[in-house]
């Protein structure tokens, strides 16, 4: 790919984060289906705010065996990142990344730490993230990164 095309390229991949997403009308009865659409709009959105922060996506949906899960797994300069992603349609109920609770930082946990033994530990800095997005009707998505936001001494030690 020539220089310009591949800017032209990403900056066509990239505009959904620059535009309102337009939710769909869904039935009461399509609960389930909403807020699978919504979860995975958020998590491409997201997906796409990292890259466009200087990260490369390695994963998305890391499920491990025996529980644990990871949204997004990417890597950051010297960084392996680990994201959590809440996705909103209002913030009548708190911000997004209050339900990243204990029980849910367990499940990323395992799931990191899952991630580790397939690449056998190696020594690699690493942290966990919470990416907030929040669709609101006709208005651009709001997408925050939280660096850093809980970390655990567990991680990498054969959890």
């Amino acid at each position: 790919m020539n220089g310009l095309f591949r800017r032209l390229y990403y900056r066509w991949i990239d505009c959904e984060l620059d535009h309102p997403i337009a939710i769909p009308d869904f039935d009461e009865e399509e609960s389930g289906v909403r807020n699978q659409w919504i979860g995975e709009t958020g998590e491409r959105l997201a997906a796409k705010t990292l890259w466009r922060n200087g990260h490369r996506v390695l994963y998305r949906n890391f499920r491990a065996r025996g529980g644990g899960e990871l949204d997004l797994v990417s890597r950051h300069r010297d960084t392996l990142v680990f994201s959590e992603v809440k996705t909103r349609t209002s913030d009548q109920f708190g911000r997004p990344a209050d339900a990243v609770d204990q029980e849910k930082q367990r499940l990323i946990i395992r799931g990191a730490n899952a991630w580790l033994r397939e690449l056998n530990h190696p020594e690699i800095l690493f942290r966990f993230d919470v990416i907030e997005v929040l669709l609101l009707k006709d208005e651009v998505p709001e997408v925050r990164v939280n660096e850093g936001a809980f970390s655990s001494p567990q991680v990498g030690l054969g959890m």
